[in-house]
């Protein structure tokens, strides 16, 4: 209890304090149980405040507590009165005990004052936003790196990156093992601004927590850089919006955890609570019973907590997705930037020199920043060691500086100073060193443009620093970065000083080239004496302190001062060393010629190459032809200089610092190729013995010929004869070289075993067309079995054979090699045949006749089938059932045995009908002594023949046939059939008849009717007879006829009844009127015996007619025959007919018709039309007619004087009349019309009573001119190589002016002057029907002028006049006709660097350039080697242009950063303008040559395998590599580094590490051993390992090749080759071979993998394509939806030429709107150097404008402008000075544009009314701006526009009063002031403007939008094309990726995987029982030793 005393004092102390409250929780048990009470201590001492605790919290008074803050301070009286409101206490046993659980208190975090006093500093002098997030990392960096300042320790810094969902949300932790922080520096840390500066007072402060100022240290690495209490909290807000600090102070136990939320205090500021307090958590470390489910991934890190002494950690949570994304694929640059960062943190004061021999620092605690970043469950975190940085870019720096410049800089007192390193970074052979930004390609340090590289005395002062290779521009000088604290300051960079920069320098270091200048970077470090930004990004008074003229520089020497010389001086000699030790150079002389080289895959390296014969190098001259040897390359070259090749265009000696060289390798019969290498890749210590010694001993190990062995003892001999059957082998063949070894494979010359040999076996048949390959085997090499080919039997074919055994390559089959052919083998021998063992029965007709005798061949055969001829004698046997067979003889010729003369009986079928018999032929004692053949039996040939009816004697009817029946017999009886079985019927007064019974056998035979003249009726008789012609033994046989009389009709009369005396008798001529009719006609019938026959209504059915088909029958039944009508037409004679029974009986007449009397006077023209002016051709006709145009030949010559001829317009006085005999007719000539229209005319001719008038057309005359109906408005004026729109129809006309039809005229269009040429549908053409003739003029081109087109006709040789045309050729300036490309062609071009910059100006008609043109349609073609055409070939690649840059001229397509080619050889570069989809205008073509780059590596010349080797005594067992050569290579694998020498240090290391290992040793007994490194190149004939060598079974080592060569700042990287050591050879060969196997597997695993990673690589690139294209058709599309243009979807390429050929016609109609126009010719314009005339120059929009400026300069409105003076003489002397002119040349104007009068310094001197402005800045100029505006300048000068005449004298008033020169004013109304003042009266006045000749007028805007429509519209196109070409391209290989052939290349992979993983396993397993037999025989080394010793002595 508190006694009263106390209490007062308490109340007393309260009125003057105020409350003051504090929490306190009693800790004392070790429980989780917390008790927590609030107690007002205000007017309370200690003593109070300890009697309050016991009596609160029941404390007994015998027990010991200590109360104590979070921080652990025990309280005293002293401590008690400092506490604060608000505080928080602990009640513990002890200081030290562990909090038993956690614990909350209350903190308040006001900001400082100084965020008021500083808030502007980082909007002041805050750098450049940035887009890494690695600064706000730094922020959190620098805070640990503070905090681990005072480890004795490693110093750990993790910044994890927890992106997996698994463990909780995404989380940035940074955790450090420093010292901690207590409650109270958390707290401060949560205070913004409050700086570590601010120092506590006070008993609670500690005195570790005062801030001390760390003692200097070099490079000021002092970790002082968590400065101003802002970076931090800036830093977590920036990531997220939630932080937790966790940390735990050293020495204290507790953990402390606060945590500040974004949302947290959006809550207290909307509730207006008190936004910058909060609660601290105090815990036990490890105790995350805290810890939400979503942030699961804490406690891993509370559970890390146990055993640390102390730590912090930074938790980072609700970060933003962009940063989370940034951080995920960004992984490389955020932390290189780290690395940049803190690189002297991480490496120490020297940085990370990789280079052997670097500086090592004084020890220091190890600083380890790792960074983990996870991001999902199933994928590896990705962990880094800032340390394993080694790309940033200090990192570069140092290892790319070949010397460095040390210097310190001290700004006065209290300044502070400077450290300073500058590094120069070498010209090394054909590309400078210094490094590019590795995150950005496009980098303004990446190497662009090699411009004067090639030469250093190319360089001058005056060089442009943008096209220096790899350098910094002029504007970025700025080569220091600075790092305080030594830690980067990124946003700011120093500028070289007045003492290292060249402009300073000029005088002492002339003879130091200007770009070693820009070959240095370096680098400040400064102490926090220089103020930063509190962002840490940017210095803010450095460069100026640096600069201040009080700094003083002094040289750096060992880490001293040096007091020698001023630094000016110092560093010019350490430049001018570094130039003259560090950059090299090669002279190239002989220039030969330029070139392209195919041979380099990359197009834009291809071209130019210049070609030269010889290089000095180091003292030494190489010439073509010269022997060399490369070193460094794979493999080791030995040959001859073919040609030195430099990139670029030389055409002289020209200094460059490397190149390439082409050897042709020797000997070529092993090589047969050449190779193009690095000129640094020439070995300058071989000498020429050595190389041909080395060529001469290739040359001996070439295979030279096979050694064939029998090994059964059967040998062959050359053009042996054997006989069918013979067996042949087996064969045992030895490759043997010129020393007699014994060869498996092309002897190597590198390391690694040669190509593999097998010898080919192919067995020939020569045939008699062609040869048949039997046989054809290939036999691989068989150890010591050689090449061995198994026998081969049961060669049976006969004939020659050649048996050929070929050297052949292994797996290509290959004859020869390099060029040479491999040895061979020829054998040729004999196969016949054997003896008798069987026969055939030959080829003979299957069908036989009946007792035809016949042949039996027999081919005799041997036991293969082969013809053989018979030993012995022997008879046949002939067997056949049914038929009798008998034979003659039988005889034997050669291989065939005839049995002759056999013949067959018996009956048979039929004539067509065959029966098969069997027929067997035995020849007894034949192995196969029987065959049967089947036969068919005919009848056989004719015996005799028999006819049907048999009767002797036969009765016919006269006029009737007779019918017969015949058959052929053969001797057997069968009717037969044969050839010309004809039978013959003769018959006495008839004609014979036939029948061929040559395929049946039997015939009938027909005659002919018997028709016998019967007399009286008696019958009469007639004799048949039959014979056989072609078979006179057949007996002829005779028949007897009785012909009997006939009753049918057989005589017809006809007569008529009205003239008793008209009978028509048959064949008779009757005369008759023409067109009359003869009736009443009749006819009567007779028999044979002369009685009239009755008609019958059948018999008068058979009565025809043929004059009429209308026939009755009733009439024919009386006789009674059809009417006749008479032919009106005399001489139509008519053949009329009357017949019985089809003609058999008839009678015939003909009726001749004859004229009646005259109707008509008939008139014939001779044709229809006569020509006007000229006589009708031929006679007019005139004759006497019947009524049916008959000539009545009443006319005679007397009637002529009777004849008259009457016309209009006709011409009598040539007309005459004729009488002709012939035709009875009168002749009328001499027609002839010579006036009057054109059309029909009417002639009427009369005589006597008769009158006939015709009709006759008049058409045009002759032709006799041409007129030119339509043709364009004149004056014509046409722009080169364009057409006329408007069509030339020419009218050809007689001479009264009538249009001539006559189509046999040709017209033709000529020019003159000659010189131009025409473009027209035709040149040449007949007129048309209406003898027009049409000529469209698509072009004209040829030199500007004036010119005339004529119209000629031509008929029949004769020319017709016609009109010409006169027209003007102007040059178009918007015709392309050339590329101009503009390069630095003095630039050489290194391997994988880039291009110079290609200017590519189009260039019009007028020489001017046209900007147009779409960069699209502009392309750069690069190939290798030269091209034949002039077009680029297929295989060069397209590349496209850049956008011009802002010091660029636009009015060029320009080619930048374009990679060239990795290979070394000749280029060819040609650019090219697709004009529209057909016309392609191409450039010239530029050859270049691409050099080597610089030397990087070592390696061997040839693939290497893996070696095996073993202890034995057999050197080859022993032997490690044979005949291997090192060369030093660039990064492309080309030869380099020629010029360097040195040696080649060879050791052998563990491949896995371990030192204790018993290792080989050399076969000189050491470890190590050296060989000279000779120009590049190291050549090791054999490198063995000794006998007996020690070395662990089954091992693997690895031979370590280091190069070190004489340079010491190139750092090569060494060769290393695995090789596998073993205690015995057997289990060596075994190895040997597996390890073969294993690099046959992994070669060609890497094939197919390189060949799939290809395929992938180019769907990546197809599918970056096809995204591009998209990108770009759909950037498009949104323009012209800008621009108001509807694409409708599908995309229609259709619907696209509609809308371009829409908006085409719209622009053509605007553009022929009439508008106003300058009138003058301009008769000049389109020559050389002529601009033109001055009204044509400029275009004006306002008319007002447009009128008073033209009077205004009417003088000189047609004043011709030219550029030259010669130019404007010329025109002088062409018009005898008529015209006026001017000559630019002779012209000075002030440059760029003076303001207005009334501007001065800016600013208006008044406020002018009526808008004045320049007169000039009106005119719009079409073409060359910059010419019109000189001219312009010159012409109107300052004349003044203004609006009115008042406007004007006011302007003009108020500018003289401020005492300026006022220049001519005109008005808009037409008035004038001039410069003096004058204005008023006509002088002054313009006049009307139809008066004057005008500038014109420039098309409307809306053309141009259309034209932009109309591009853009054309654009899209191409783009939508392109879109889909791309996707079409992708998919076709995504079908091929997923092809069959594609799948089964998948397979093969999978297949050699699991081979390679079996023998992987098999290597594995040898290994480890080599390993166990190694530990059994190590027990016991004495006895294996003595017992290798003995075997060696057997």
């Amino acid at each position: 209890m508190l006694t009263s005393a106390s209490q007062r004092r308490s109340a007393a102390a309260s009125l003057q304090q105020g409350e003051k409250k504090i929490h306190v929780y009693d800790l004392r048990l070790e429980t989780e149980a917390k008790t927590c009470k609030l107690f007002e201590i205000a007017g309370w001492d200690f003593n109070d405040f300890l009697q309050a605790l016991h009596k609160v919290f029941g404390i007994p008074s015998f027990e010991t507590f200590v109360v104590a803050t979070t921080d652990r301070i025990v309280l005293d009286f002293d401590r008690f009165k400092e506490l604060q409101d608000g505080s928080t206490l602990y009640l513990l046993q002890d200081e030290h005990q562990v909090l038993p659980t956690a614990t909350v208190e209350n903190i308040s975090f006001t900001p400082h004052y100084d965020t008021l006093i500083k808030g502007g500093t980082y909007e002041y002098y805050a750098s450049e936003n940035k887009e890494s997030l690695a600064y706000p990392l730094a922020e959190l960096i620098d805070n640990s790196l503070s905090a681990t300042a005072k480890n004795t320790g490693t110093r750990i810094i993790e910044i994890r990156m927890q992106f997996d969902e698994s463990l909780g949300k995404p989380a940035v932790i940074v955790l450090d093992n420093g010292r901690g922080m207590t409650t109270k520096q958390l707290n401060k840390w949560a205070v913004y601004r409050h700086s570590k500066f601010t120092k506590e007072t006070g008993s609670f402060a500690r005195r570790e927590e005062d801030y001390v100022r760390p003692d200097p240290v070099p490079r000021s690495l002092n970790s002082d850089i968590s400065y101003f209490g802002v970076g931090g909290k800036q830093a977590v807000f920036h990531f997220g919006n939630v932080v937790r600090m966790i940390s735990k102070p050293v020495g204290l136990p507790d953990v402390h955890e606060l945590v500040l939320s974004e949302e947290e205090f959006e809550r207290k500021e909307k509730n207006k609570e008190d936004i910058y307090s909060t609660t601290i958590l105090n815990r036990k470390p490890g105790d995350f019973s805290h810890v939400s489910e979503d942030e699961r991934f804490l406690r891993t890190i509370i559970d890390e907590e146990h055993g640390k002494e102390s730590f912090t950690a930074v938790v980072i949570t609700g970060l933003k997705e962009k940063h989370i994304s940034f951080l995920k694929q960004n992984f490389d640059a955020w932390t290189r930037h780290l690395a940049h960062i803190y690189h002297y943190y991480i490496h120490g004061v020297n940085g990370n020199d990789l280079k052997q021999g670097s500086k090592k620092t004084a020890p220091q605690p190890t600083i380890d920043i790792q960074i983990t970043l996870r991001e999902k469950p199933n994928k590896c975190p990705r962990v880094l060691n800032l340390r394993e940085v080694d790309d940033d870019m200090q990192t570069l720096y140092i290892n790319s500086a070949a010397d460095t410049f040390e210097f310190k800089a001290s700004s006065g007192p209290g300044g502070g100073t400077v450290e300073g390193v500058l590094r120069y970074h070498p010209f090394l052979y054909d590309r400078e060193t210094y490094p590019k930004y590795p995150e950005d390609p496009e980098d303004p340090k990446d190497p662009k443009d090699p411009k004067d590289t090639c030469s250093a005395n190319a360089s001058s002062e005056n060089d442009n620093l943008e096209n220096e290779p790899g350098l910094v521009t002029q504007e970025e000088r700025k080569i220091f970065e600075c790092f305080w604290n030594g830690r980067l300051i990124p946003g700011t960079k120093v500028a070289e000083f007045d003492w290292c920069s060249r402009k300073n320098n000029g005088r002492t270091a002339a003879d130091i080239p200007p770009e070693c200048y820009r070959r240095l970077s370096g680098v400040l470090f400064t102490d926090d004496n220089f103020q930063v930004t509190t962002n840490k990004m940017t210095f803010m008074d450095l460069e100026l302190k640096l600069k201040n003229n009080q700094t003083i520089f002094s040289l750096v020497l060992n880490g001293q001062k040096s007091s020698r010389g001023n630094i000016q001086k110092e560093f010019t000699q350490w430049l001018r060393n570094c130039n003259e030790k560090f950059d090299k150079q090669i002279k190239f002389v002989g220039f030969k010629e330029i070139k392209t080289r195919t041979d380099v895959s990359i197009k834009k390296m291809q071209h130019p190459w210049a070609v030269f014969s010889a290089i000095e190098w180091g003292g030494r001259t190489y010439k073509t032809g010269q022997l060399v040897k490369t070193h460094n390359t794979n493999p080791i070259l030995y040959g001859k200089v073919v040609q030195f090749l430099l990139h670029g265009n030389f055409d002289g000696d020209v200094y460059a610092t490397g190149g390439k060289v082409e050897v042709s390798r020797e000997p070529k019969a092993l090589w047969d190729m050449n190779k193009i290498v690095p000129i640094s890749k020439i070995d300058k210590t071989a000498t020429d013995e050595a190389i041909k010694k080395n060529i001469d001993s290739d040359s001996e190990k070439l295979p030279d010929k096979l050694n064939v062995e029998w090994p059964n003892g059967n040998p062959l001999q050359n053009n042996a004869i054997l006989s069918a059957g013979t067996t042949l082998g087996p064969l045992k063949i030895d490759i043997l070289n010129k020393r007699g070894e014994k060869l498996s494979r092309m002897s190597s010359v590198g390391q690694g075993k040669g190509t593999k040999l097998c010898v080919k076996l192919t067995l020939l048949h020569h045939g008699q067309k062609s040869d048949k390959e039997l046989a054809a085997y290939v036999a691989p090499h068989l150890g010591n079995n050689g090449f061995w080919f198994k026998k081969m039997e049961n060669l049976t074919e006969l004939g020659k054979y050649t048996l050929n055994l070929n050297t052949v390559v292994h797996e290509t089959n290959a004859v020869s090699f390099g060029g040479r052919a491999l040895p061979t083998f020829t054998l040729k021998f004999t196969i016949k045949e054997g003896d008798a063992a069987s026969f055939d029965i030959s080829a003979m007709s299957p069908t036989l006749r009946v007792g035809v005798p016949f042949d039996i061949p027999l081919q005799i055969k041997d036991g293969y089938g082969h013809s053989t001829t018979l030993t012995s004698k022997l008879t046949p046997e002939l067997k056949c059932c049914g038929l009798d067979l008998s034979y003659g003889t039988f005889s034997s010729s050669g291989t065939t045995f005839t049995i002759k003369n056999v013949k067959a009986r018996g009956k048979v079928l039929n004539y067509q009908q065959s029966k098969s018999y069997d027929l067997e032929v035995t020849l007894p004692g034949l192995k196969q002594h029987t065959k049967s053949i089947k036969i068919s039996l005919l009848p056989g040939i004719p015996n005799s023949l028999h006819v049907k009816p048999e009767e002797t004697s036969i009765d016919v009817e006269n006029g009737d046939q007779v019918t017969f029946h015949v058959e052929v017999h053969d001797e057997a009886g069968n009717i037969t059939a044969n050839p010309k079985q004809i039978v013959r019927c003769e018959v006495k007064g008839f004609s014979p008849v036939v029948t061929d019974c040559s395929s049946t056998g039997a015939g009938q035979l027909v005659t002919k009717p018997i028709n016998l003249k019967i007399m009286k009726g008696e019958q009469q008789e007639l004799k048949a007879q039959f014979v056989m012609p072609s078979y006179k033994n057949i007996p002829l046989v005779m028949k007897e006829l009785r012909v009997l009389p006939s009753t049918r009709v057989s005589v017809m009369e006809l007569y008529s009844q009205d003239n008793e005396n008209l009978v028509l008798r048959n064949s008779e001529k009757i005369e008759w009127i023409a067109g009359g009719l003869l009736d009443n006609l009749f006819y009567k019938l007779y028999d044979e015996a002369g009685r009239e026959v009755l008609l019958t209504a059948e018999i008068a059915s058979m009565i025809k007619v043929n004059w009429t088909g209308d026939v009755f029958l009733e009439d024919l039944v009386q006789g009674k025959l059809p009417d006749l009508q008479v032919p009106k037409r005399v001489g139509e004679q008519r053949f009329y007919q009357v017949s019985y029974q089809d003609q058999s009986v008839s009678v015939s007449f003909t009726i001749v018709p004859r004229p009646d009397e005259p109707e008509r006077l008939k008139v014939a023209l001779p044709q229809t039309t006569v020509k006007l002016g000229e006589i009708l051709s031929g006679n007019i006709s005139l004759e006497l007619v019947d009524q049916f145009d008959n000539l009545t030949k009443t006319l005679t010559p007397t009637c002529l004087n009777h004849i008259k001829v009457e016309a209009e317009g006709l011409d009598k006085s040539a007309i005459t009349f004729k009488w002709q005999d012939s035709s009875c007719a009168a002749m009328v000539t001499g027609i002839r019309f010579q006036s009057g229209s054109l059309g029909p005319r009417e002639l009427s001719f009369s005589y006597s009573d008769f009158v006939e008038h015709v009709s006759i057309k008049v058409t045009a005359g002759l032709p006799a001119q041409l007129k030119l109906i339509s043709e364009p408005e004149q004056p014509l004026q046409v722009l080169n190589d364009h057409g006329i729109s408007k069509p030339f129809v020419v009218q050809l006309c007689d001479e009264w002016g009538n249009p001539s039809p006559d189509q046999r005229v040709v017209v033709d269009i000529k020019t003159s002057p000659p010189g131009l040429t025409v473009k027209t549908n035709v040149i040449s053409q007949p007129v048309n029907a209406e003898g027009k003739a049409f000529f469209i003029v698509n072009g004209l081109s040829g030199p500007k002028g004036y010119y005339q087109l004529q119209f000629k006709g031509s008929f029949n040789k004769k020319p017709i006049p016609g009109p010409s045309v006169s027209l003007t050729v102007l040059p178009d300036p918007k015709k392309p006709v050339s590329l101009s490309v503009e390069y630095d062609t003095s630039v050489k071009f290194f391997a994988g660097s880039k291009f110079p910059v290609f200017s590519v100006t189009v260039v019009s008609d007028e020489g001017s350039p046209i900007t147009t043109f779409n960069p699209a349609a502009v392309s750069m073609f690069i190939w290798d080697g030269v091209s034949s055409g002039k077009k680029p070939p297929e295989r060069a690649i397209e590349l496209k242009c850049n956008k011009p840059t802002k010091n660029e001229k636009n009015d060029c397509f320009h080619f930048r950063d374009k990679d060239i080619p990795e290979e070394a050889r000749r280029h060819t570069i040609q650019f090219s303008l697709r004009i529209d989809k057909k016309d392609v205008l191409y450039s010239n073509q530029i050859r270049i040559d691409v050099v080597a780059n610089q030397p990087v590596k070592l390696g061997p010349v040839s693939q290497t395998t893996t070696p095996v080797v073993s202890y034995s005594e057999d050197i080859a067992s022993r032997t490690l590599v044979e005949n291997m050569t090192l060369r030093i290579m660039d990064l492309y694998g080309n030869p380099a580094g020629q010029d360097l020498g040195g040696k080649v240090i060879i050791t052998i290391k563990s491949s896995d590490g371990e030192r204790n290992k018993s290792f080989p040793l050399f076969e000189r007994g050491g470890r190590s051993l050296a060989i000279n490194l000779v120009e590049g190149k190291a050549h090791i004939p054999r490198l063995a390992i000794r006998e007996n060598s020690p070395g662990d079974n089954s091992s693997t080592y690895i031979l370590v090749f280091k190069p070190e060569v004489s340079v010491h700042l190139i750092t090569l990287t060494a060769f290393e080759l695995p090789f596998l050591f073993y205690n015995d050879s057997q289990n060596q060969q075994k190895m040997s071979e597996l390890t073969r196997k294993k690099d046959e597997l992994s070669s060609a695993i890497e094939k197919y993998n390189e060949a799939l990673r290809t395929y992938k690589e180019l769907l990546e690139l197809l599918t970056e394509s096809y995204l591009t294209a998209s990108k770009k058709e759909a950037d498009f599309k949104n323009e012209l939806r800008q621009r108001k243009v509807t694409i409708p979807h599908p995309i229609s390429a259709q619907h696209i030429d509609t809308l371009i050929k829409k908006k085409t016609t719209e622009a053509e109609a605007i553009q022929k709107v009439s508008r106003r126009v300058f009138s003058v010719r301009d008769n000049f314009r389109g020559q050389a150097d002529v601009l033109g005339m001055v009204g044509h120059l400029a275009l004006v929009q306002d008319d007002a404008a447009a009128w008073v400026i033209s009077w205004h300069i009417r003088g000189d409105m047609d004043c011709v402008i030219t550029k030259t003076t010669e130019a404007a003489q010329q025109i002088y002397r062409d018009t005898q000075g008529r015209q006026q002119v001017m000559a630019l040349d002779s012209v000075l104007v002030p440059p760029g544009k003076r303001p207005l009068p009334h501007i001065r310094n800016g600013y208006p001197l008044f406020e002018p009314h009526g808008n004045p402005v320049y007169a000039r800045e009106l005119l719009i100029y079409p073409c060359d701006p910059e010419s019109c505006d000189i001219v312009f300048k010159n012409i109107l000068g300052d004349t003044i526009l203004i609006d009115d005449l008042d406007s004007a004298n006011n302007y003009r008033r108020a500018v003289v009063q401020n005492r300026i020169q006022c220049p001519t004013i005109l008005t808009r109304q037409g008035d004038r002031v001039s410069s003096r003042g004058k204005f008023g009266g006509a002088q002054n006045r313009a006049p009307a403007m139809t008066t004057l000749h005008m500038f014109g007028a420039p098309l409307p805007q809306q053309y141009h939008s259309l034209k932009e429509q109309i591009d853009l519209l054309s654009r899209y196109c191409s783009a939508v094309s392109k879109r889909e070409e791309t996707e079409r391209a992708r998919d076709d290989h995504v079908k091929k990726i997923t092809s069959p052939d594609m799948q089964q290349k998948e397979k093969d992979l999978d297949d050699k995987k699991r081979q390679l993983t079996e023998i992987e396993k098999e290597l594995a397993s040898a290994s480890a029982k080599g390993m166990k037999r190694q530990a059994v025989d190590g027990g016991q080394p004495s006895s294996s030793i003595s017992k290798r010793a003995r075997q060696s002595s057997t």
